[in-house]
């Protein structure tokens, strides 16, 4: 398959046409293909901007990838305005816009003018600006929306990338210097920030736990553990198309407290408990399946092992991880997954593995990797499984 000239090998190597047999049946009585249908345009089938011709000559690569930066808070300044969302409705002038966005109207328009040249806006001409396909996902209500993600990236991720020198120097991550905690200490302590935070990975989670549901067979487990599982939006999607299947999210008190806010009364509910605990000190006891999406990444080996070893010591006789989280490739081979990783060195001193490093961090806490399952977005599922069942 093509997409913008380009191969796109993702739907042979990452869908498992069996899982998706299986849930597509309870998809449309569900009444939730749009989401389906927003994972497969957005991971599926991506489309690649083609270089626009321009009269005067790209700048040198080298200088092009170290302004690069300039495009950063620009995309944050229009997410934290909601520009894609006073769009909604068809294009506006860029008076109009400024006028609803509480912003000045030259500067908002340059804003607008520059993400237009680059694929994020469409410039009509006249001062006029209407969403384009990228900019659909910066509106609030879209189905996994990246606003609040954006935001995310813009009022802290950004701040300490600038400090990336001292992270390299010393081998501690700059997040912690920039703002006086670690990442996780800060949203704790700054209820606007974590807000964001909350929400970018609410709006992310339903794409991932259908790639998981496509590409992992729930069919012997009976109860799953979600560690350091947030909102409970990938567990509560698991538990609905697996009814067979009770759960648990583990996760800090402040965000357990936030996730139970407003909980109804339906049967997902029901099957989903809410535990508050410190995953450095233990897990709950006695599950089939230990799920650590996007946590053990967070972590420099030293503390990843050890909430794996909790994992371990919790689990039922034939429990096992799941551990979603990006294999690197260890070859030179272009990634964007090592820029993820160079994020995670500044902000809490974790890292993307790869294959072998995954091996080698599974064996020191005591496991097994059984096998890696790729799945429709960048992660992958390591599967694996204690010594002791070898």
């Amino acid at each position: 398959m093509r997409s913008g000239g380009r191969t796109t090998p993702m739907v042979t190597r990452h869908l498992a046409p069996g899982r998706l047999l299986k849930i597509l049946p309870l998809i449309g009585r569900k009444g939730i293909w749009t989401e389906i249908v927003q994972l497969l345009n957005s991971r599926v089938l991506p489309i690649g901007l083609a270089k626009r011709m321009e009269k005067n000559p790209c700048p040198p690569d080298p200088f092009e990838m170290a302004t690069a930066y300039w495009l950063s808070p620009a995309i944050y300044v229009t997410a934290k305005l909601g520009i894609a969302d006073l769009l909604r409705n068809g294009p506006r002038s860029c008076v109009a816009l400024a006028d609803s966005a509480g912003s000045d109207a030259p500067s908002l328009f340059r804003l607008m003018r520059a993400l237009s040249s680059v694929g994020i806006f469409s410039h009509l001409g006249r001062g006029r600006f209407a969403l384009s396909r990228l900019a659909e996902r910066l509106q609030t209500d879209a189905h996994g929306s990246l606003r609040a993600m954006l935001i995310t990236i813009g009022e802290t991720h950004y701040q300490a990338c600038g400090n990336l020198l001292q992270s390299v120097q010393t081998g501690s991550p700059a997040f912690d210097t920039v703002f006086g905690a670690g990442p996780f200490d800060y949203l704790q302590q700054n209820v606007d920030a974590a807000d964001a935070f909350n929400h970018a990975m609410t709006n992310v989670s339903s794409i991932l736990a259908y790639a998981i549901l496509m590409a992992y067979d729930f069919a012997d487990v009976s109860s799953i553990v979600d560690i350091g599982g947030g909102q409970g939006k990938v567990l509560e999607k698991i538990v609905q198309f697996t009814p067979e299947i009770t759960g648990a999210v583990f996760d800090t008190a402040l965000t357990i407290e936030r996730a139970t806010q407003g909980l109804g009364n339906d049967a997902r509910s029901m099957r989903c408990s809410y535990v508050i605990g410190d995953f450095f000190t233990s897990a709950p006891q006695g599950a089939d399946a230990y799920l650590l999406c996007g946590v053990i990444h967070e972590w420099d080996d030293r503390r990843a092992i050890r909430i794996l070893k909790n994992c371990r010591r919790a689990m039922a006789g034939k429990g096992r991880v799941l551990i979603v989280d990006i294999v690197l490739p260890d070859t030179d081979a272009v990634s964007f997954s090592k820029l993820l990783d160079l994020n995670l060195q500044g902000m809490t001193g974790g890292q993307e593995r790869t294959r072998a490093e995954f091996g080698a961090l599974l064996d020191a806490a005591g496991y097994k990797v059984k096998r890696i399952i790729p799945t429709m977005v960048p992660q992958s599922i390591i599967e694996a499984v204690p010594k002791y069942l070898e």
